[in-house]
């Protein structure tokens, strides 16, 4: 737990094995008023991803959800509490003095997740910190109002998502002038396209070499 803007803050933080990490990547859930939470499977293969890349994953529990508290806020507050995390987990007691220099920050989310993600990257380029790296799946493009991304963030998106539609990604991708990698047959969820998923994103997270890092594992 973290006490933050608008009270505790639930988390998980998980760090990669038998490597110095390369720094934090904070990850968003989907919609806490359909059952979004930090253990949603697609979550937790982001999470994986990163962990398989070198980074420490940090997956909080947005308001109202679980046992942080507050009240669900539609994407303000909880991209206040996203950069809040950003600031205040590197200065942790147990992270202090293992970064000789500012630790890289990576920023990803599902669905709505994704909204709150992209929000808190438009911040940080804002107070001149871009995020090292930004990873959107499920991107909730024209039911949110989700800001221009640079074009070096990657998107991901299923093919056969019926809540997203894809047409509608395409339309917001396009005024970022930023790819979207689009998996065959994959829904909102990404039901059997988990392992997918994640290999797409080792792959392709700051064009790392998936090749020179450890597989990861199948499954969610």
């Amino acid at each position: 737990m973290l006490g933050g803007p608008a009270g505790n803050i639930e988390l998980v933080i998980e760090s990669p094995a038998d490597v110095a990490p390369r720094g934090f990547a904070f990850v968003g859930h989907p919609h806490p008023l359909y059952g979004g939470a930090l253990d949603n499977k697609v979550a937790f293969t982001l999470a994986r991803a990163f962990l398989a890349l070198g980074w420490i994953a940090v997956r909080p529990n947005f308001r109202g959800v679980g046992a942080s508290e507050g009240t669900h806020d539609q994407g303000r507050g909880e991209t206040d509490d996203f950069l809040f995390l950003v600031d205040a987990v590197p200065r942790l007691t147990e992270y202090a003095g293992r970064f000789g220099a500012p630790p890289q920050i990576a920023l990803a989310g599902f669905s709505f997740g994704s909204v709150v993600a992209a929000r808190a990257a438009e911040a940080l380029t804002r107070r001149g910190n871009p995020p090292q790296a930004l990873a959107l799946v499920g991107t909730a493009a024209g039911k949110w109002d989700v800001p221009k991304v640079d074009s070096g963030a990657l998107v991901i998106h299923g093919e056969r998502d019926e809540t997203i539609p894809l047409q509608d990604v395409f339309r917001w991708a396009g005024e970022s002038e930023v790819p979207v990698i689009v998996i065959p047959g994959a829904d909102h969820f990404f039901h059997r396209r988990l392992t997918v998923l994640k290999r797409l994103l080792v792959q392709n997270l700051l064009g790392a070499d998936a090749s020179s890092l450890p597989s990861p594992p199948d499954g969610p």
